[in-house]
């Protein structure tokens, strides 16, 4: 039987071997755990930086077993594992957060029904599972809406945008798996979102509020902290929070959320792992957000979620993000970090870089450019 707190020396277990869990083992080691990565992928970022790495896909009962009986703990970096695997894991180790966490979160009807029950406001949305249904949805809420796979789905794919009746029929038929989901649309103003930790004990640590820019789907800017009313900042933290104990959470987790033209605040989606919007807590926090989610899975202690510096954090996407590397080496004050991938695919997450400022002068939008010299330009 695992024992909590882990001593050092401990090893934790991480499923998927992307950059979230390359930057979680980095944590792990400086809080003198090792890291055991399963992966299906050979050479991941992950593995180069951890203990140990395990070849497999996340269903062989052969190798999950095996791999769980040489670690403590288990969590995991992205949502599209096998739940069922996860239940496996369960069986012989613990897995924080649960399987039943995961699954929530796997499946954006579940994941909506959840929240709303929670007394959580998103979207307008309807289930969609057949053409027909479709139709009785697009009129339902109206146009323009957005179609979305329910599951499989990140950085903008697995989704379409309907603006015109005509938009349906293509759309239905290029959107795989089934069933949908039909979203309303959001006169939105900002994209925020929070990143909170919650430990076995309750205790919950969340990071501020940051304002989030995307393009071509694709996160491309945080800002730390958003530049939004107390009001906004207030509803996004106890969202949070509320998120986190509803799902009895014990591990990592982060709200994605849209703040409208009147200012509500209205959750979009929720991944309990560390989040692209949540890097820049590496730089600019005594405690990252990696940090965080180790502590919390480790049964350690969870410190505040503070930042001593305002932060902006931009992703190098693809051979254009690469092709900027040299310059973020060279520009003044910029971090760069880099996550190990060998190919530049188009829209690959290839690394990011973050420039601090004093608390509390965070400069405008054309400060923020110039802070990022060559990349601010990109």
């Amino acid at each position: 039987m695992t024992a909590f707190p882990l001593p050092p020396n401990a090893t934790i277990g991480l499923v998927g071997g992307g950059q979230l869990g390359r930057m979680s083992a980095m944590a792990a080691a400086r809080l003198g755990y090792r890291c055991h990565i399963l992966t299906r992928e050979v050479d991941s970022p992950a593995a180069q930086v951890s203990h140990a790495v395990t070849i497999s896909n996340y269903r062989d009962p052969v190798s999950l077993r095996a791999f769980a009986m040489a670690v403590d703990v288990i969590s995991f970096e992205f949502e599209n594992v096998s739940a069922e695997g996860l239940d496996l894991l369960a069986s012989m180790r613990p897995v924080r957060p649960s399987p039943a966490v995961l699954r929530i979160s796997q499946d954006r009807v579940d994941e909506k029904t959840f929240l709303n029950d929670a007394g959580i406001a998103t979207a307008p949305w309807a289930p969609v599972g057949s053409r027909q249904e479709l139709d009785q949805a697009a009129q339902r809420l109206g146009l323009p809406a957005v179609l979305k796979t329910t599951r499989l789905g990140y950085d903008g794919k697995g989704q379409a945008m309907l603006r015109a009746p005509e938009d349906l029929d293509p759309a239905w038929e290029r959107l795989s798996p089934k069933p949908l989901v039909l979203e309303g649309f959001v006169d939105f103003a900002q994209e925020i979102s929070v990143v909170a930790a919650r430990g076995a004990d309750g205790a919950v640590a969340a990071f501020d509020t940051v304002e989030n820019r995307h393009r071509n789907h694709i996160l491309d800017l945080t800002l730390a902290p958003a530049r939004v009313p107390e009001t906004v900042d207030a509803a996004a933290q106890a969202i949070a929070h509320r998120v986190a104990e509803a799902l009895d959470l014990v591990g990592l987790l982060a709200v994605e959320m849209f703040v409208d033209a009147g200012g509500r605040v209205l959750v979009n989606e929720i991944a309990p792992r560390p989040h692209n919007s949540g890097h820049w807590t590496i730089d600019a926090c005594p405690a990252s957000q990696f940090e965080l989610h180790i502590r919390a899975i480790a049964g350690l202690p969870l410190p505040a979620a503070r930042r001593h510096s305002d932060a902006v954090m931009k992703n190098l996407i693809g051979p254009e993000g690469m092709a900027l590397w040299p310059a973020a080496l060279e520009e003044p004050g910029l971090i760069p970090h880099l996550y190990g991938k060998a190919d530049a695919l188009p829209g690959r997450k290839m690394g990011h870089v973050t420039r601090l400022f004093p608390r509390g002068a965070l400069p405008g939008d054309l400060g923020v450019a110039a802070a990022l010299g060559s990349l601010g330009e990109a």
